[in-house]
């Protein structure tokens, strides 16, 4: 599975973005997508995380409540729409794919691991 990320920008803190994970080559419908971010001089973490199976999803504690994955199988697409941005929230967002089976910290527990990172989208949350 090949991903592009898109949607980042610059936001006042409070503001709202929506981030898109689309691909060309893949049917989203098969495979979980996690949302993934960096920021700078810190490892990646998981953000948020949908499976393909049952549509469960997971968020990680410090965006639960203000962030919301969703999938649009017509535009093979999924969607991270963040809310209550705060400047902790900067980093670096990418998306992944896995046809494996979901657990609820976002790790794929049986299967492929997750893969097709893109490059990427820069949300930056600063007055």
């Amino acid at each position: 599975v090949q991903l592009v990320e898109s949607g980042g920008g610059l936001v006042q803190p409070g503001g709202s973005l929506r981030l898109s994970c689309a691909s060309s080559g893949s049917n989203l419908d098969y495979y979980s997508i996690g949302w993934f971010r960096q920021a700078p001089g810190k490892e990646r973490e998981a953000v948020s995380c949908i499976s393909k199976d049952d549509g469960s999803t997971y968020y990680a504690d410090s965006v639960r409540g203000r962030f919301t994955i969703s999938r649009d199988n017509a535009k093979n697409t999924v969607y991270l729409q963040m809310s209550g941005l705060k400047s902790e929230d900067t980093a670096v967002y990418y998306c992944a794919g896995s046809p494996g089976i979901l657990d609820p910290r976002c790790v794929i527990k049986a299967g492929p691991p997750f893969a097709g990172w893109g490059q990427g989208t820069q949300v930056t949350v600063s007055s």
